[in-house]
């Protein structure tokens, strides 16, 4: 799935992240001044390795390897302290292992601060992912920005960061409200003793279980960098645990179990890809060994479980991933020569497309790869019963495109919605296998029973409105009702507040409160929109002009000089 420039760790194995190093400029000592930047990634999810100094205003940061495999090096997240109002710095990434990422199609690393919480993307013109001459020719991820405080601490990030503590807090919360249809459970322990949740949401009558239900599994975050998959996860469960009528009828006849974090051990040390041995998780399906994958074995057996319990029919088996290279959301699924089965298969990314917005039937696949035979979606295809389909959802890391020019950034609040449109897909497809059925809702008493009626000025009830509600008709002063019919509406069920123009207003420029660090949020000028929009090698080619953008010409000119002095 993704291409690796080397396999070498480049120098950076077994070196651990920066605990508040201070870069100062050659010569220099005693006390740091102002400016002197300090770099801190000793944290949970922290990961930054090793940082040079090529001159006051450039830096070069190194990815630390994941722990034992120097092969993946492709999340940071690290702060900078100690900086002076007004500074520009240019910060070089130096070592990312995946060149084929979505820093090639315009993806920008997110920003925020200490006095403003809320994560920003840096604008693009101000990101240049590039080949440098000066790094052997490899692909160098360079950050122009600017620091507007002085009192500030700037964190930095691959993408929005989700921590095994913020998991853990999230789920006692919900433990203490002591919903009877939620119930959680530890189902194993990681190598460093790291919680392996267990999280079941259904009707009380099914936690033990005397007649037969239908069981939903939903796998997230098996690599660390990949932190949309446990937002997705939390959608999921916050839709599960609501009073929508959908999720209510669904807890009646489903059970849905979410193992949400499948990798503690690899989120808490900030690894991109791997768990505490260095081993990939999601290629070890095939050959699982209870000492070296303790949550794989835990995992195996639980589904061994239910698979056993004569009260419990296991269908759906959902792997959640984000992907580092391609957009939108889509589906991978498996090939059967037996058409009847594979029509079946199919029919879950059929619904779950008419749900998502951003859905790229283009990208979504069913094979039979003999190289991804470790994974969950291989393994469990063939180690399961035939009526259990698995799949391996991927939401991408950057968004979705609207047009072949028009991309909609995710947000944490997009990966939420995604979870809720899973859970809405689930309820379609239990609808369309007969365990759920649509149920009409009354019309008060006294109502007109009037199935169709024209529309006036937009008054009347659209075909996705799913409740009755009331119509003032524009001739006469009585009230009428109208009775709506839900079964082909029901697909098209959403939460308010989280339609397609809500998304896009919330990635708007324009909308965004101005912010002086790096502009970010600012909408940019038209020269730094024509570089933006400008195709790939256009924007190479200008390269230099959206640089000159945000007058930095000296820091340039003065790095070029060092560089050939040196």
């Amino acid at each position: 799935m993704a291409d690796y420039e080397s396999d070498s760790d480049e120098g950076e194995a077994g070196l651990g992240n920066v605990t508040r190093v201070i870069m100062r400029p050659v010569g220099h000592s005693g006390k740091a001044k102002k400016g002197h930047l300090c770099f801190d990634a000793s944290f949970e999810t922290g990961n930054l390795g090793r940082i040079d100094l090529v001159c006051e205003y450039e830096y070069d940061l190194f990815i630390r390897p994941d722990t034992c495999n120097p092969r993946h090096r492709l999340w940071f997240n690290f702060v900078v302290e100690n900086t002076r109002q007004d500074q520009n710095v240019i910060f070089n990434i130096v070592n990312i292992s995946n060149k084929n990422n979505l820093f090639k199609n315009g993806m920008t690393p997110i920003v925020r601060s200490t006095s403003r919480n809320a994560w920003y993307r840096i604008p693009i013109y101000r990101v240049h992912y590039h080949r440098s001459v000066y790094h052997d020719n490899k692909y160098v991820l360079s950050i122009l920005f600017s620091f507007d405080k002085d009192d500030d601490s700037y964190q930095f990030s691959y993408s929005y960061p989700y921590s095994y503590t913020r998991f853990q807090n999230y789920l006692s919360l919900i433990e203490k409200k002591k919903l009877p249809y939620f119930k959680r459970e530890l189902l194993g322990q990681s190598i460093q003793n790291k919680r392996l949740d267990l999280v079941t949401i259904t009707n009380p009558k099914n936690m033990k279980p005397t007649e037969k239900v239908h069981v939903v599994v939903i796998l997230g975050r098996v690599h660390g960098s990949e932190t949309p998959s446990s937002y997705v996860c939390q959608g999921i469960i916050e839709f599960l645990i609501s009073n929508h009528p959908a999720v209510v009828r669904l807890r009646k006849k489903v059970v849905f179990q979410l193992i949400p974090m499948m990798n503690p051990d690899g989120v808490t040390l900030g690894n991109s890809r791997t768990n505490l041995l260095g081993i990939d998780l999601n290629r070890a399906w095939h050959k699982i060994s209870q000492w070296v994958h303790p949550i794989l074995y835990a995992v195996r057996n639980h589904l061994t479980d239910i698979e056993k319990n004569e009260n419990m029919e296991l269908d759906l088996v959902i792997d959640v991933h984000a992907h580092s290279s391609l957009h939108g959301v889509f589906t991978y699924g498996n090939a059967y020569d037996d058409v009847y089965r594979y029509e079946k298969h199919i029919l879950f990314p059929k619904l779950l497309a008419q749900h998502v917005e951003g859905y790229e039937q283009s990208y979504s696949l069913c094979n039979r790869d003999i190289k991804k035979c470790g994974t969950s979606r291989r393994f469990l295809c063939q180690s399961l019963k035939d009526n259990v389909n698995c799949y391996t959802l991927f939401v991408s890391q950057h968004g979705f495109k609207i047009s072949p020019k028009t991309l909609i950034p995710f947000t944490e609040e997009s990966f939420y919605t995604i979870g809720r449109c899973v859970v809405l897909t689930c309820s379609d497809y239990f609808k369309s296998k007969g365990v759920l059925t649509t149920q009409p809702v009354a019309a008060p008493r006294g109502a007109k029973k009037k199935r169709h009626q024209k529309r006036k000025n937009g008054l009347c009830l659209g075909q996705r409105d799913v409740y009755p509600m009331f119509k003032r008709k524009l001739k006469k002063k009585s009230l009428t009702l109208k009775r709506v019919d839900i079964k082909d509406s029901f697909r098209n069920m959403m939460l308010s507040g989280v339609t397609a123009q809500d998304r896009r207003r919330t990635v708007d420029w324009s909308t965004r409160p101005s912010m002086r660090f790096a502009d970010c949020g600012k909408k940019p000028d038209a020269s730094a929109t024509a570089a933006a929009t400008a195709s790939e090698n256009d924007r190479r080619e200008n390269a230099a002009h959206a640089f000159s953008v945000i007058n930095v010409n000296d820091i340039i000119r003065d790095t070029h000089a060092l560089r050939l002095n040196t």
